[in-house]
């Protein structure tokens, strides 16, 4: 997060004078406590300045980086994973292109008759079987679809830094998310190249 000038300020009097109370503080910035305490409150939960009852304010000594790195491990998939979208694998490439721009998304995950994945198909996927002489209309999603053991998958409980590098790594759009069960892969949600691009928003903007 980029602080602000009396956010700097504030985190120089700690540097220099640590540990120093809030009411110092105030004083030595001719403010009053009251103006300060937002400051303070962000400094604090940024990870900048640690605080203690009836002793004060410490500068933790981490830098931009080092905080940005650790608020990074403290979000896991399962709180910013969206709706799937899902499809059975007995349906049409026509009828999947159509779910695609119907529900404008750049991926289909395939389930099998017990809701388990089987598959996903790409907007590559669909426009490659297009570009072929087939009908679509009676080509099956089974035909084209990438099958397990070849998808990549996450569950909410990973971290979602770690499921960023994999969507750099296997270069997609998506993951399913998944919960796994003595049956097979149930899809919980999905995890997308906007959903970590709103995370990494939300985290420089200190709203995490």
């Amino acid at each position: 997060m980029e602080l602000n000038k009396r956010q700097q300020q504030i985190l120089q009097i700690v540097k220099d004078n640590g540990p120093i109370t809030g009411e110092h503080i105030a004083d030595r910035l001719k403010l009053t406590r009251a103006t300060l305490r937002p400051d303070l409150a962000i400094l604090t939960m940024a990870g900048y300045l640690d605080a203690r009852p009836r002793v004060g304010y410490f500068y933790t000594g981490k830098t931009g980086a080092q905080l940005l790195t650790e608020n990074l491990n403290k979000i896991f998939v399962r709180d910013y994973q969206s709706l799937p979208v899902v499809v059975n694998e007995n349906i049409s490439v026509y009828d999947a292109i159509v779910s695609v721009f119907l529900e404008d998304v750049g991926t289909l995950y395939v389930v099998d008759e017990n809701s388990h994945l089987v598959g996903v198909l790409s907007r590559k996927d669909l426009l490659r079987a297009s570009i072929g002489k087939q009908e679509l209309s009676a080509l099956p999603v089974n035909i084209i679809m990438t099958r397990m053991p070849n998808i990549t998958y996450c569950e909410k409980d990973d971290m979602l830094i770690d499921v960023a590098k994999k969507l750099i790594d296997k270069q997609i759009d998506s993951l399913p998310v998944v919960k796994v069960t003595d049956q097979g892969l149930e899809v919980t949600g999905r995890i997308t190249k906007t959903n970590i691009t709103k995370a990494f928003v939300a985290l420089v903007d200190g709203d995490l």
